[in-house]
């Protein structure tokens, strides 16, 4: 058995596959630099890709109540070879508050980074406090030092003693929590709202991050994980245990925060089934136990409404235990490898295609476009060869090649004139854009419902306030796609006239998409109805209340709204940019085909040697479209991860 496995293998596969797009992008630039076919536009483009590979990560959330074996589970797939639990996940130690894993490759080193619970009687939201590092406790990860690291990691677990009354006003319900056996009266709860583990794994330093959510009273106490947190996760995994199958309080968790409309799990939510060593029975036999597993695997797709072969039956003790032990029977038995297989085949591959509708389909009609100036230019060399293909040079003919290059250097050089023309009017529609969702007027938006719910002695006139600052928003992102529509439609009059006048009939406008953002806040809208209504903020003392719907709801909306922002700040200049590279490239090379014809009119030259010239130049450019082709092949290649890995069938699975 290969430790880490498979999943290690094929990551490291995607991180491959991405970083020999990098070094493709990278040639393809310099490939425009050689050709002379560089710009400030398109190097803009470039760098935007770049940007999105580099910055490129892959979050999963493992989401279940206490005890169900997540952080067990996040053991056995990620750190079986320090030998031991990493994480505190035996009885009585388990993780207590939201905890995320990855590695920071910007400060390059180990650390737990904890914040403590008491930052949520503050106005400031998690992502704020991101930014306030004097706010967090801080400790050093030796790695190579594991028991220490693990004792160090261990802190995630701690918990405190609190009254109900501090409980409440912390946010939890404490009829959830655990009553303290050595201070009667008092209540247990976690000493710190967030941990963030930055640590060096070669997952993680690929781009992995985990998220390690707690039980029911954490998620419906934290809105922000429940809000933004999960939500962004792009899979869920949602851990049970074999042996209480599905609970009330796993429902809830299933119906309110994982089986969502709002969700943004593209990648799938799976259940996972743990502790199925419970069911084994070596009295009765492995059948015997199969038709068990079968059994409790059919109620809880049955209970939960998902495809069985969704749900995956594991054993996360034992999976960890046959890594460490290097036992291969028993790690089969465990089926975590199948829990291995389901993030290759479906996560994996779902972030491959994000990567290829956002940025390889750009990058490709971006070489297209190259190729086919290049191509143009080609051809126009043959017929320059064809001129002096004589004992003399064909100055006729060469002066009908100059004439006919500078009619068409005439055209692209005019078409430039009238896009940068095109682009001033865009570069006014963009300011009228930009002032529907501008900073400013979002803030004005905000503190003017934050000054009516501060006003409002009823829930029904803070309930109004809230709803009217979603309004406000809607309002402006549905204007926003109205005087979008009429951006685009002017874009696609000037492609459709360009178009027809000249040969690039591949060249196609890039469309606004201000629709998704207008779908984006009506489902923030509707969260922030679920929230008003929940019984326990109705029961929240109205203080509080602002601060939480302020400290969530608009903390979230200013994400998305900045989002927004950058968008239509950037599409003005975007929108004309395939025309505008295809002109630039043409008149860059009629430019230099002018000059060479009238020099060849102008001089009596050896057609000989002439032609060898030319010859060369053909050679030379054959083997630039060669690089173009090789370049185009190369990035239309899918992951390794997707082309070698084998179809498994998960238990069941069809």
């Amino acid at each position: 058995m290969n430790q880490q496995g498979t999943l290690s293998q094929q990551v490291e596969a995607y991180h491959n596959w991405k970083k020999e797009l990098i070094r493709q992008i990278g040639r393809y630039r310099l490939w425009l630099q050689d050709n002379d076919l560089f710009s400030d536009d398109v190097s803009t483009r470039i760098r935007h890709g770049l940007e999105l590979l580099i910055e490129d990560e892959l979050t999963i959330a493992f989401v279940g109540e206490y005890s169900r074996g997540k952080t067990e589970l996040i053991n056995a797939l990620f750190f079986s070879e320090y030998g031991q639990r990493m994480l505190p996940s035996q009885a009585g130690r388990t993780t207590m508050c939201p905890t995320e894993l990855f590695f920071d490759r910007s400060a390059n080193e180990n650390y737990l980074l904890l914040l403590p619970i008491e930052t949520r009687t503050g106005e400031l939201s998690l992502q704020q406090l991101r930014k306030q590092p004097e706010r967090w406790v801080k400790h050093e990860l030796d790695e190579r030092d594991p028991e220490i690291m693990r004792e160090v990691l261990a802190e995630v677990a701690r918990v405190k003693s609190v009254s109900p009354e501090e409980a409440r006003g912390l946010g939890f319900d404490e009829g959830m929590l655990e009553h303290d056996r050595n201070n009667p009266g008092n209540v247990l709860v976690p000493a710190w709202r967030n941990a963030q583990i930055s640590i060096r794994h070669p997952l993680f330093e690929r781009g992995l991050r985990i998220l390690d959510t707690p039980g029911l009273n954490a998620l419906g106490s934290e809105p922000e994980l429940t809000i933004s947190m999960l939500p962004r996760a792009h899979a869920v995994i949602f851990v049970l245990s074999a042996d209480t199958g599905v609970t009330a309080s796993d429902m809830t968790i299933w119906k309110e925060h994982i089986d969502t409309q709002h969700a943004d799990h593209r990648a799938g939510r799976f259940a996972v089934l743990n502790k199925i060593d419970v069911l084994w029975d070596d009295l009765q036999g492995e059948r015997h136990t199969q038709e068990a597993i079968d059994r409790v695997r059919s109620y809880t797709a049955d209970h939960l409404g998902m495809r069985q072969h969704d749900v995956i039956p594991v054993s996360a003790k034992q999976g960890l235990l046959a890594r460490v032990r290097k036992d291969e029977t028993l790690f089969d038995k465990s089926n975590v490898g199948q829990l291995e297989q389901l993030i290759i085949q479906r996560i994996l591959m779902h972030k491959e295609q994000l990567i290829t509708q956002s940025l390889i389909n750009d990058l490709l009609g971006m070489l297209q476009n190259s190729q086919a100036a290049m191509q143009y230019r080609l051809e126009s060399l043959e017929e320059e060869l064809q001129a002096c293909s004589g004992v003399t040079m064909d100055k006729a003919a060469l002066s009908r090649l100059a004439e006919r290059a500078q009619k068409d250097y005439d055209f692209y050089y005019k078409k430039l004139i009238t896009l940068r023309s095109s682009r001033r009017l865009m570069d006014s529609q963009g300011d009228m854009l930009k002032k529907l969702v501008s900073e400013e007027r979002f803030e004005n938006h905000a503190e003017r419902v934050r000054a009516s719910m501060s006003k409002s002695w009823t829930t029904a006139g803070m309930n109004r306030a809230m709803d009217q600052f979603f309004e406000l928003l809607e309002s402006d992102l549905t204007n926003l796609l109205s005087e979008g529509h009429l951006a685009e439609k002017m874009v696609g009059a000037i492609y459709r006239r360009y178009n027809e006048d000249s040969r690039a009939r591949h060249l196609e406008p890039i469309p606004l998409r201000a629709g998704r953002h207008v779908i984006a806040i009506r489902e923030l809208r509707k969260k922030a109805r679920r929230f008003r209504i929940s019984p326990k903020n109705l029961l929240t003392e109205q203080s509080v209340l602002v601060r939480r719907f302020f400290n969530v709801m608009v903390s979230e909306t200013r994400t998305l709204h900045a989002r927004v922002r950058q968008d239509v700040e950037r599409w003005p200049s975007e929108a004309l940019l395939p025309i505008m590279q295809y002109s630039m490239e043409q008149k860059q090379l009629l430019e230099h085909q002018i000059r060479r014809l009238r020099d060849m009119v102008r001089n009596d030259r050896d057609s000989r040697a002439e032609r060898q010239r030319l010859n060369n130049t053909i050679a030379d450019l054959r083997r630039q479209l060669e690089l173009a082709d090789a370049m185009q092949r190369q990035i239309r290649k899918p992951a390794p991860t997707l082309i070698q890995q084998k179809v498994v069938n998960i238990s069941g699975a069809v």
